[in-house]
């Protein structure tokens, strides 16, 4: 018995310390803010965009097999051209190093399959297929730890040399046959073994089972505990979500993220004749990228192609110096900064913060001088220009609850250049939020601000996933809380946390609270179509408000709205579909007078609700297959109202859609062990799921709303 709780403690002890690693290296991932990407492979690197004498301009470089329509053979032989004397890996690290970047992450493997590593399971790899007989993997993460880099790697899920792998589409979004996701295991576990530390995994593309992506996640963070899944394994398994190539959000995010971006948008790979500008603004342009990342939250992850010989591109390398001379004087306002802490954005440039410090990044010159810093409450003691730590005379105002900073007369941002100002609060930075709810009694998700994350099955199906809610909010009074929801939510678990004190919620039911409303007096009029389009989850074609079927949509070129006077509410509407397409769905529902309605939709891959214009759900299907219900409450304007539903379907070959009338009209109150202060300061409110299955996983709960009962 003795052994038995030694043995215990010993797995309750690992754990703990497994657990503990895997924070750590999320928190020191999270701080690292800039990285090297490097897009190198043996073959489409000494081809350098070009095939039989000719640019090849189609595509990414990288993706040259497929672009050009090269043979298999053909391709694979040209491996033994591939004697990379330029190649020095202590010599790309030092070049990340002076460029800024905290870590560096290699192809090991691209979509042509061909491996940067020693492999030993086909001798499709740089050891076995080349006259150079090299591990570069191996030697480049030798010389990430050498000389202080983190080290991390990009593996393509997608492989157009394995026999058994899915034949190669237009899309790259393809299945994954179990024969290839065996052999992804293995070289995955070959990758987690031999190559000492790794930070990141970067993988990509393919369109992988649940299991599949939960599988290669186990094995990266059995073996490497420490090392960050990116979220292009898809099906929502990654530990930080992966924003499109070159995509810069216009939202702060709420779990880890990373952009990648290219010297070039028009490639990764190395392309001999791709056209390069001037450095100067090239780098400003991928400074700016930077910043903006970082200013939203994010990583920056910015790629380089070295040539077939193992050199960098003169250009990119001026590209990354020119940078790392502005971040080795602007770099505290980089490294470890936190987001944008102002719940808005501003024309003159971005922001970025540590405790007690705000930097502002100036990407122009403000207009006339004056900067105002909406609630900033803290009292500032200094400002400085970071680049050399010179004191700046500005004045100081407090107006309105707003912070006013008037620039010297004469300070002036030149063109290519981006000044930081750091701002010293000396008590710490105390924000009131633009969107404070003032003496709130309700707060609910037409009010909330949005929690963001990255979700999806595959690439194809990304959208911007709503991982919560939270408010900042005054009250006049203390008051008890109560949370209010439909039977879509409960049994749901919740992690409720009111002014930084967090508790988990079961939604158990509660008390009943039938609805003041009258469904049999609503008017439900006929259904009308529009589409299929091409499409993803989010965004609609054109405008879902003031919709008149009669004329053409989404644009006068369009063919418009098709009525079905044989579609009924209460009933599935089905129709062939096909890969990455939506159909609109339009229905009129008119009522003498205002009121809350729930009403029911079953959907398939994926489904959008919109009211009288206004987005009231968003979500894709994770797992892949089958229906999808929903409940929703909806408020009715009286008179005239147009409820559009935007079915989506990724993978069916018949989609599905209803709306759904015969839906109890019942809430459910449920009282809190908690209170709000009610003393007229500012209180903050936020909800998620408890233990979710991902933290990129969409919250799904639409009508789940929060009440203040006054004592």
């Amino acid at each position: 018995m003795k052994k038995i709780l030694i043995a215990l403690f010993g797995l309750v002890m690992t754990f703990q310390l497994v657990s503990a690693q895997e924070l750590a290296a999320h928190t020191e991932w999270k701080n690292q803010k800039y990285s090297m990407f490097i897009h190198w492979g043996a073959i489409y690197s000494t081809l350098g965009g070009v095939w039989e004498g000719k640019p090849v301009t189609r595509g990414y470089s990288e993706q040259i097999q497929s672009h050009a329509g090269i043979y298999s053979d053909v391709y694979g032989d040209v491996a033994k051209r591939f004697h990379p004397e330029q190649w020095n890996a202590d010599s790309i690290v030092l070049l990340a190093k002076a460029a800024g970047m905290k870590s560096v992450v290699m192809t090991s493997k691209h979509h042509d399959g061909f491996c940067m590593f020693h492999s030993a399971f086909t001798d499709y790899n740089v050891v076995d297929a080349t006259p150079f007989k090299r591990d570069v993997l191996k030697e480049l993460s030798d010389a990430c730890q050498r000389n202080g880099l983190k080290f991390g790697m990009y593996f393509s899920l997608i492989d157009w040399h394995f026999p058994q792998a899915y034949p190669i589409s237009s899309s790259n979004s393809d299945p994954i046959t179990p024969e290839h996701h065996e052999y992804n295991k293995k070289q995955v576990t070959e990758l987690m073994t031999n190559y000492g530390p790794v930070s990141e995994i970067w993988f990509d593309m393919g369109s992988l089972t649940a299991q599949q992506s939960r599988e290669l996640a186990e094995i990266v963070h059995r073996l490497q505990p420490g090392c960050m899944v990116s979220g292009r394994l898809g099906n929502d398994a990654g530990d930080f979500c992966v924003m499109g190539d070159n995509q810069y959000p216009d939202y702060k995010i709420a779990s880890a993220w990373q952009t990648p971006a290219s010297v070039y948008d028009e490639t990764w790979g190395y392309r001999s004749w791709q056209q390069h500008g001037k450095a100067e603004d090239k780098a400003h342009e991928k400074l700016e990228g930077l910043i903006k990342v970082v200013s939203r939250g994010g990583n920056y992850l910015l790629n380089i192609g070295p040539r077939g010989d193992g050199s960098v591109v003169d250009f990119e390398r001026d590209v990354l110096l020119l940078n790392g001379a502005w971040l080795k004087l602007n770099g505290e306002a980089i490294y470890s900064a936190s987001a944008n802490p102002f719940d808005t954005t501003f024309t003159w440039g971005e922001v970025t913060t540590k405790p007690g410090k705000l930097y502002l990044h100036l990407l122009q010159t403000p207009a006339n001088g004056a900067i105002i810093l909406p609630g900033l409450n803290s009292k500032i003691s200094q400002v400085t220009l970071l680049s050399s730590g010179k004191q700046v005379p500005v004045k100081i105002t407090v107006k309105g609850g707003n912070t006013h900073i008037q620039l010297p007369t004469g300070f002036t941002v030149a063109d290519k250049d981006i000044v930081v100002l750091s701002l010293t609060c000396k008590e710490g930075v105390s924000i009131t939020p633009q969107h404070l709810l003032k003496e709130a009694t309700r707060l609910t998700r037409d009010n909330a601000t949005p929690l963001f994350s990255f979700s999806g099955v595959d690439y194809e199906s990304y959208y911007r996933s709503q991982v919560g809610d939270s408010w900042a909010f005054t009250a006049t009074k203390p008051a008890r809380l109560q949370l209010i929801y439909s039977d879509a939510e409960k049994g749901r678990r919740i992690r409720f946390t009111l002014n930084g004190t967090t508790k988990e919620v079961l939604l158990n039911g509660g008390t009943t609270m039938p609805l003041h409303n009258d469904p049999a007096a609503l008017q439900w009029g006929p259904m009308y179509s529009a589409g299929p389009f091409w499409s993803g989850i989010d965004g609609t074609h054109g405008s879902v408000k003031d919709i008149d079927p009669a004329k053409p949509w989404p644009d006068k070129d369009s063919k418009g709205w098709t009525l079905h006077n044989d579609w009924q509410n209460d009933a599935l509407i089905k129709w062939e579909a096909d890969r990455s397409v939506a159909q609109y769905i339009l229905q009129e529902i008119t009522t003498a007078k205002a009121g809350d309605y729930l009403v029911g939709f079953t959907s398939g891959d994926g489904i959008a609700v919109y009211l009288n214009g206004e987005e009231q759900v968003l979500h894709n299907n994770p797992e892949r297959g089958g229906v999808a219900t929903e409940v929703v409450l909806l408020s009715l304007k009286a008179g005239r109202n147009q409820l559009v539903a935007k079915s989506y379907s990724r993978f069916a070959k018949q989609s599905v859609v209803a709306i759904n009338r015969n839906v109890p009209q019942v809430l459910y109150v449920q009282s809190l062990d908690a209170m709000v202060k009610g003393n007229g300061k500012v209180e903050t409110c936020e909800i998620r799921e408890a233990d979710p299955v991902s933290v990129h996983r969409n919250l799904r709960m639409p009508n789940l709303a929060v009440v203040m009962e006054s004592k």
